[in-house]
């Protein structure tokens, strides 16, 4: 699975099977991608390769390690390292080609916008998960 920024300075792809998504509505995700929610996936660090563009990332850290990163041309959210962990966290809307992935949970929905709008039967946390559940639940595991 192939993705990229606003601009395609900065690439990426994915190899093997792509998880599923997760859409997050804490005020921090909000603010990152400026919309309602951040729709996202979880990937292990082995499978993600930068194929350009890597030397235009920057990155913003929060005290609390809330990690922003993005290109520096356009200003895109892109793929970065989820904290300490063997993951990276990629915003689903930079991928390039069609996938059948789906939204699996919601996060955080305490924090939704006031005119967000969740689907009744979605799955919905009140905060996030330990991060083995969450992975196991983008993997269809959980």
């Amino acid at each position: 699975m192939r993705g990229s920024c606003l601009c395609g300075e900065v690439r990426f792809e994915i190899s093997g099977d792509l998880p599923n998504f997760y859409q997050c509505h804490c005020k921090l995700c909000r603010k990152q991608g400026g919309s309602a929610s951040n729709s996202a996936t979880i990937v292990d660090a082995a499978a993600m390769r930068w194929v350009a563009g890597e030397a235009l990332i920057s990155s913003y850290v929060r005290p609390t390690g809330f990690r922003s990163d993005f290109c520096s041309r356009c200003g895109s959210p892109v793929p970065n390292p989820l904290r300490k962990t063997a993951y990276y966290w990629v915003p689903a809307g930079l991928f390039d080609d069609e996938t059948d992935r789906e939204i699996c949970v919601h996060l955080y929905v305490d924090s939704k916008a006031s005119w967000d709008t969740i689907p009744p039967a979605a799955p919905r946390y009140q905060e996030g998960l330990k991060l083995s559940a969450f992975i196991d639940r983008l993997h269809g595991k959980g």
